[in-house]
């Protein structure tokens, strides 16, 4: 085990190393959210797949599951948002990471609870924005995301500095971030944490199928691409899918036609049931460097190990 890295990020949350584990749809329940809270790094239950009755036993279950603190990430844009929120507090989760909305809807009410809010954006003037309605930290995500993506493409090279010199809150970098080195160059641009997503896909403890996972340690570099700008910006696998919506974009067809296209239950089709070629397949850039599934623990694990050896490193 590596010793404890500290930060404002590390401290927020209590925990041993700045390392958040992404609550992605279909992918990150109780089983991921626990093991990696148990290995020291904060994990995360994406609700924005689940029913409301079904986020309530994956919060019971993590709390079985773990003693150290995790958290709930929660889509602003959710239809059952109210009831999500309700469970949350009535459960006592500690942490809450919401996105995709208005961060002033729900930080008060959160915090007057007494759970730590972090806000995922994708550029300085949301950053800003999360501040403003009181949020503990910000989450400054770039192009290389997977899933659900910025409209103005910024890198995370250029945006984690940019949002760092914004906000007085602490930052954590997101998009194209899978190991150490990762972590070590955005701690250097002025993040004090890191969330990773996609690399955590590829662990046992993931709820992807199986069918996805081998995807992330089998797509190569340039395998992901940008889609669907015209709805809502997505990064995705190169499939058949991706194919015919690409299609759809270079002739110009209207939001009518790819909003029927995408019709409903994409995402699940290909990220929990496994059709690699009708599915909606959310992954980052980042997925063309890891070569294989390991235990969550592992992941951080190596990522401490080989950002205190870059670390040494630098130094010298």
């Amino acid at each position: 085990m590596q010793p404890p890295y500290n930060t404002r990020v590390s401290e927020l949350f209590n925990i041993d190393y700045p390392i958040v584990q992404a609550g992605m749809i279909w992918c990150s329940g109780w089983r991921l959210a626990s093991a990696v809270s148990n290995a020291g790094g904060l994990g995360l239950i994406g609700s924005g797949s689940m029913y409301p009755d079904v986020l309530r036993e994956h919060i019971q279950k993590c709390k079985a599951a773990t003693n150290m603190p995790f958290g709930v990430n929660v889509p602003l844009l959710y239809p059952s948002i109210e009831e999500h929120m309700q469970i949350i507090m009535e459960e006592g989760v500690q942490v809450v990471f919401t996105s995709a909305g208005n961060p002033k809807t729900w930080t008060k009410q959160l915090k007057d609870a007494g759970i730590k809010v972090v806000h995922v954006t994708a550029s300085t003037t949301f950053a800003k924005k999360a501040e403003d309605a009181g949020c503990d930290a910000v989450v400054a995500e770039g192009f290389e995301a997977g899933g659900h993506n910025g409209r103005d493409e910024t890198t995370t090279l250029v945006l984690i500095p940019m949002v760092a010199d914004a906000v007085k809150i602490p930052v954590i970098a997101a998009g194209g971030i899978a190991n150490g080195r990762g972590m070590m160059a955005a701690l250097a641009l002025g993040a004090e944490g890191v969330q990773v997503g996609s690399r955590f896909v590829a662990t046992p403890e993931s709820s992807a199928h199986d069918n996805f996972k081998n995807v992330v340690i089998n797509t190569p570099e340039g395998g992901t691409m940008l889609s669907m700008k015209q709805l809502v910006p997505v990064r995705l696998v190169k499939n058949k899918f991706f194919t015919e919506i690409d299609e759809m974009e270079r002739r110009g067809a209207p939001i009518e036609e790819i909003f029927n296209h995408l019709g409903r239950a994409r995402a699940k089709k290909g990220m929990f049931e496994g059709d690699l070629e009708n599915g909606e397949l959310e992954l980052g850039q980042v997925i063309a460097a890891v070569k294989e599934i390991v235990p969550a623990a592992q992941v951080v694990a190596d990522m401490m190990a080989e950002f205190y050896e870059v670390k040494n490193r630098l130094a010298k």
